[in-house]
């Protein structure tokens, strides 16, 4: 009998490890494909195929959001400054925040969120959302792009999204690198550190 229990445990602990495994191997190998085109914050058209070779953190929120975004813009705008001082923002790494209510968050919206959240518009802090003239293809692209993180989202009709809650790291080549908790778990040291260490 005992016997049975311990190859139990074994098959139930290669059955955990597996998981684990695919999950990780999955997230390793998640790269945005090349066909999303969006809208930035100035009504210009940002490809990711054509995008800048440097490392991305990658943020999705929406403008409307009570709590776990605007605290998650905050903590990145901290980060901002850190890396300003490092004197590698811009250079090295730039911030990218979709909206996941392109319907609602229209470029000037996005502006006048960057003014509330004293997000300076120099370059390579870039706000996405979806062509109000193509608005419907527009939204299937940002479902892909966060499909490509695992990011999922859904309106339950009350207009506060129901959303996963990471920010996410990407390298030169719009490849996964590592994700970090939203909100008040976003730890902006961790985070630096490992900027850092991908750049040197």
């Amino acid at each position: 009998m005992k016997k049975i229990y311990i190859i139990c445990g074994i098959i139930v602990m290669v059955g955990i490890a597996a998981g684990i495994s695919f999950f990780v191997i999955r997230d390793m190998t998640s790269k945005i494909p090349d066909n999303i085109d969006l809208v930035t914050m100035n009504n210009e058209v940002y490809d990711f195929s054509k995008s800048d070779k440097k490392l991305k953190m990658i943020e999705f929120m929406y403008t409307h959001c009570p709590d776990i975004c605007p605290t998650t813009t905050l903590k990145m705008n901290m980060l901002k400054k850190d890396l300003q001082k490092a004197d590698v923002f811009g250079k090295e790494i730039q911030f990218i925040t979709v909206t996941i209510d392109p319907y609602r968050d229209t470029p000037e919206k996005l502006q006048e969120y960057m003014k509330n959240f004293e997000v300076e518009d120099e370059g390579n802090w870039i706000f996405l959302t979806g062509d109000q003239n193509n608005i419907k293809e527009d939204i299937k692209e940002i479902e892909e792009l966060a499909g490509t993180f695992q990011f999922q989202f859904r309106d339950p009709g009350d207009g506060f999204y129901v959303h996963s809650t990471f920010v996410y790291l990407i390298d030169e080549n719009n490849q996964y690198i590592k994700k970090y908790p939203m909100g008040e778990g976003f730890d902006r040291e961790e985070v630096y550190a490992k900027i850092m260490k991908e750049i040197n």
